[in-house]
């Protein structure tokens, strides 16, 4: 019997914001179920989260990639502008549907004060 989800969540690893971020999950992506993937510096790392996401798709047969980056990001560092963060999901967002296909991309940056700001 096949395992499926609607939905993966790409996260950062900072503990600051995982107990908002789960909250904010299950709110809003749990009731068709979701797979996580949490990793330092969020889409920075995109060719790790890449891979967890074609497999997400390959196995649970999800259709929403949710990726979220947050402010204050130490694997960013200094570099680690709301503008980088910006242009870095956008071009995360490009390679995820011109890689995978017929998926839903959404985008989210998580500010200090926990409010989840969706990126167009």
């Amino acid at each position: 019997m096949a395992h499926t989800c609607k939905t993966v969540v790409v996260t950062c690893i900072d503990f600051r914001f995982q107990p908002e971020i789960h909250r904010w999950v299950e709110e809003k992506y749990g009731e068709g179920g979701f797979d996580r993937v949490a990793y330092a510096g969020g889409v920075k790392s995109l060719e790790t989260i890449l891979e967890q996401i074609k497999l997400a798709r390959k196995l649970h047969h999800i259709d929403t990639v949710v990726l979220v980056n947050h402010e204050d990001c130490g694997a960013y560092g200094e570099a680690g502008t709301r503008e980088k963060h910006g242009e870095d999901l956008k071009a995360a967002k490009e390679r995820v549907e011109r890689e995978i296909p017929g998926v839903t991309v959404e985008l989210y940056f998580l500010t200090l004060d926990k409010k989840f700001e969706r990126v167009e």
